[in-house]
Parts: C-alpha cells; sequence; structure tokens
C-alpha cells in the first residue's frame, strides 16, 4: 500500500489523523452558508459552527485550495466557491424524482397560479430542492435552496407524517428541545398532520408558517429507491382560499404524486392531462 508522503495543503498531522472529523467540520462551515448569504467573514462563520478560531482558519484555508470556497481578499470574506457550485448542480440535475416532477410541478402551478416546489428534510429545516412557479404577479418568491421550519409549513409537517414513526418520534424530540417554548405546539401540530394525512392524503396548513400563506403538503416514498419527500403547492390566501385548497388542490397534490410514483416505476402517462378541474380558475373569486 502506497503511503501518503504530504498531507493535503491546509490539513496538519493530527487533523489528518482524524479526517473524519475535519471532513464533519469542513462540512459544517460550508453548511453555515445559507441562500440569503453573499458573503461571509471568519466570525460569522465562528458563532454559526461553534469552531475555534484556528480550526476555521486552517479548514476555510483547505476548502479554498479545493475550491469549495472563495476568498476575496478585498473585502476578506468567504463565498461558496464552483467546487460547491458543481457539486450541488450534479446532485440535482441527476436526480430522477427532480427531472420528472417538475413538468408536473410546473402544470400546477400554471393552473393554480401559486407556487410548487419539491423538497427534503435537511436536519430541522426542509430545504427546497425544486421550485415552479406561475406567471402571477403574486406567486410566492422562494427558490432552490430555500430552507423553511419543519413543524410550520405544509411540507415540513406532511414529511413528518410520512416519515417512520420511531425517526418521527426522535425529530420531534429534536425539535422540541430546540424549541422548548412550542413544545406543545409541536406534538399538536404533527399529531393533526398525522389525522389530515389519513383522512385526506394530504395536510394542509393556514397561515401557519405566514398569516398570509395557504398550502398544502404531500410527501412519499419514490419507487426508485429515493429517500422521502414532500411537495407543496402554497400562495397568498386570495389565490389560494382554504376550501379550494382543500377542496381542489389537495386531491391535485395527491393526484400529481401518484402520476410522479408512476413514472418512476416505468409507467407511461400523458403529460398533457389537466391536474385540475377545468372549471377552476387561477384567480381569485
Amino acid at each position: 500500500m502506497r503511503k501518503r508522503t504530504k498531507p493535503v495543503d491546509g490539513i496538519t498531522n493530527a487533523e489528518s489523523g482524524n479526517s473524519a472529523a475535519s471532513l464533519t467540520r469542513g462540512l459544517a462551515i460550508l453548511r453555515a452558508f445559507t441562500i440569503e448569504d453573499a458573503t461571509l467573514g471568519n466570525q460569522e462563520l465562528i458563532e454559526r459552527t461553534g469552531l475555534p478560531k484556528a480550526t476555521i482558519s486552517r479548514l476555510t484555508s483547505t476548502l479554498v485550495g479545493l475550491g469549495y470556497l472563495h476568498y476575496d481578499d478585498a473585502l476578506g470574506r468567504y463565498s461558496i466557491g464552483p467546487a460547491t457550485v458543481s457539486l450541488g448542480y450534479s446532485a440535482l440535475s441527476s436526480n430522477a424524482v427532480i427531472h420528472l416532477a417538475r413538468p408536473l410541478m410546473q402544470k400546477l402551478a400554471d393552473e393554480t397560479g401559486a407556487a410548487v416546489a419539491l423538497g427534503t428534510r435537511d436536519g430541522l429545516e426542509m430545504v427546497y430542492l425544486a421550485n415552479c412557479r406561475s406567471n402571477s404577479p403574486v406567486s410566492l418568491r422562494l427558490n432552490v435552496g430555500s430552507r423553511l421550519p419543519i413543524w410550520r409549513t405544509a411540507m415540513g409537517l406532511a414529511y413528518l407524517a410520512e416519515m417512520t414513526p420511531h425517526i418521527r418520534i426522535s425529530v420531534m424530540q429534536e425539535l422540541m428541545q430546540s424549541d422548548p417554548d412550542d413544545a406543545e405546539r409541536i406534538q399538536i401540530s404533527v399529531q393533526d398532520a398525522l389525522q389530515q394525512r389519513e383522512a385526506s392524503g394530504f395536510v394542509a396548513g393556514f397561515g401557519v408558517w405566514f398569516s398570509y400563506i395557504n398550502a398544502i403538503g404531500v410527501a412519499f416514498r419514490p419507487t426508485d429507491g429515493s429517500p422521502l419527500i414532500a411537495l407543496t403547492c402554497g400562495g397568498i390566501v386570495d389565490i389560494l382560499p382554504r376550501e379550494r385548497c382543500r377542496d381542489v388542490v389537495g386531491p391535485a397534490l395527491v393526484h400529481l404524486t401518484q402520476r410522479l410514483r408512476a413514472q418512476l416505476a416505468g409507467h407511461e402517462t400523458p403529460q398533457s392531462t389537466a391536474l385540475l378541474p377545468s372549471s377552476w380558475k387561477t384567480t381569485a373569486e
């Protein structure tokens, strides 16, 4: 076996002997960046990761050298580098679920005048992996990479309701530990989501995240073996009042997931088929 004669740039001998810890810390630095962050400085990275200053300096140097971070000398701040962007793009573009779901999502967005998104859990949040909007000027303006609280959104509650019980209990415990003042609300919200899923196949969220937003969420396990995902259709209350969410958008989102599941299983379904009844209008009446 050939021995490495020279450690990777930016990693000390001590760290090279604990590569798993170094990898975990490096990923924590990359995860510190959110969709709202153009750049972050050392102090912000220290606060968000809890890592010591010396570790931040050492690992950011390595990440810059590998292209996962970019360092602006003039500002003294870091931004996401091309290697990170390329890695994320490769993951999304090669995802069969996203590839097949996007046309169906766009169709539903056009028919409702709302926004339709696909996402999955990342810790105690949901992260958008795909998003489609109508041409409506009042459509929600969230994008791929947007993060939403898992228990305050229809997407997140639908995801929790679809989880296997022991994992759901573990996530709920984490949620209540991180937000003890809302522990009772978390339990009530998840229990309500379970009941909604059992009764109708979808979860409705009316003014839960923001008072002016209504949304429907559905979660399912893709037949290609991909991890659990969730889809949501949401918009302002003028476009998606409660009754339309329950009576029309909910069943349409369930129908979308059924068609997506069939396509992933190799069954042809006509893309031209509408997801909503022709009598349903995209503007509030």
